[in-house]
């Protein structure tokens, strides 16, 4: 998510098991750990732990921390001990830009995960790259994050070398979409909306232009208010636009209450959209009005995926009160490369921690490979994930039901 948020992919930890940089006391810190010391190495973690996005930045917290603690208990890494430090930037880029000038301040955090929201990555990356800090984001899918701002006409340029991604992009989410929705779902007139936000406009305007390629029509578009409740007014256009589908650029929030009106104004057709809405809330807060809705979000479903069986039982055996949500995997899969990264520069050094473990980290990402619980995990040239899969969801009942998954192929 999401861009915003879009194509994005979510990590800390609460309470007493929060252990930062400066509350490690007796431990070594960016030094080398002769003589049976234990290093303590800080994974950042960034995400909206409060506010309408927690359920997914919590989820993304928890599956960090798990990931932290699973390093440790394993000894993953001799002689390193690794805690997360979790920043709450309540999807506000304000903010986001503010916890990552902190992060980087302190010493001990050779990576972060995070964040859920492009829009709030926007403010962070260039503080990060600086600060020489890894950042590896489970959720983010704006393609300009790693491609650039003319990623468009196909000038791709990386910006920031600090930048990696677990999660696959817009360009492919909002194909992927377009494609399922005009080949398979058979729908040929579809009303295009956003909420204006980096993530959904973005993935709005990739789907729209797949759509039109297939042969669909867009029979209209328009924007919506992201703090705005009443959607009457873009509802009734929608009913009497003729429209057999709507897509829908944007979060669960807002996307909730606005299928809820749409359908409530005549129009009882799909709303679909990206990751942003593909979360229990949407069902919710469409007041159970949603039966047939689709959403699409990266990869397979974790639950279904052999590689996830130990994640998930893990994950229910250390008793976290929040859901791993929909990017709990991939936040999973982003801590465990900065893990992979710290281990790959201590053993190139000797079995040491260099005292420059954080430029080191940064050295090794690229070259990071491993099964990881939502598969095999690694970067290409850009800092994105060279995995392309992604599945189709719609509403059953009370809960999203998986209808399609497949590697987008281009």
């Amino acid at each position: 998510m999401r861009k915003s948020s879009l194509l994005v992919v979510t990590i800390a930890v609460t309470g007493a098991l929060t252990l930062s940089a400066c509350g490690s006391r007796g431990a070594k810190s960016g030094s080398d750990n002769a003589g049976g010391g234990t290093t303590k190495v800080v994974i950042g973690v960034d995400a909206p732990l409060s506010g309408k996005l927690s359920a997914l930045g919590l989820g993304i917290k928890n599956s960090a921390d798990l990931a932290a603690k699973k390093a440790n208990k394993d000894k993953l890494v001799p002689g390193v001990t690794f805690s997360v430090e979790a920043k709450d930037d309540q999807a506000n880029p304000t903010s986001g830009k503010q916890n990552a000038t902190a992060l980087v301040d302190m010493k001990d955090v050779v990576g972060v995960v995070g964040p859920l929201n492009s829009s709030v990555s926007q403010t962070m990356q260039k503080v990060f790259n600086d600060g020489k800090l890894t950042q590896v984001s489970p959720a983010n899918t704006s393609p300009e994050l790693s491609l650039g701002p003319d990623w468009g006409s196909s000038k791709f340029t990386r910006q920031y070398a600090t930048y990696f991604r677990t999660a696959t992009t817009d360009v492919v989410q909002g194909k992927f979409a377009a494609q399922y929705l005009f080949n398979e779902a058979k729908k040929t007139k579809v009303y295009v909306i956003d909420d204006k936000k980096t993530y959904g406009a973005g993935l709005a305007a990739i789907f729209q232009d797949e759509f039109k390629k297939l042969g669909g029509t867009v029979v209209g578009t328009d924007h919506i208010n992201p703090d705005d409740k009443d959607f009457s007014a873009v509802a009734t256009k929608v009913a009497s636009s003729g429209a057999d589908s709507v897509y829908y650029g944007g979060e669960y929030p807002e996307g909730g209450p606005l299928t809820d009106q749409i359908k409530k104004a005549g129009a009882k057709v799909p709303l679909f959209g990206g990751d942003g809405i593909y979360d229990p809330e949407f069902i919710k807060l469409s007041n159970n009005n949603s039966e047939g809705d689709l959403a699409t979000s990266v990869g397979a479903p974790v639950d279904e995926l052999d590689s996830a069986k130990t994640f998930i039982s893990d994950y229910k055996a250390e008793g976290y009160k929040e859901p791993y949500a929909a990017y709990g995997g991939y936040s999973y899969d982003a801590a465990w490369s900065i893990i992979e990264a710290v281990k790959a520069a201590v053993e190139h050094n000797g079995g040491k921690v260099p005292s420059d473990l954080r430029a080191k980290v940064l050295e090794e990402m690229g070259k990071v490979k491993f099964a990881g619980v939502t598969g095999q995990v690694s970067f290409d040239q850009y800092g994105d994930t060279t995995n392309k899969q992604l599945t189709v969801y719609s509403v059953k009942g009370p809960e999203w039901k998986a209808v399609k998954s497949g590697t987008y192929t281009g």
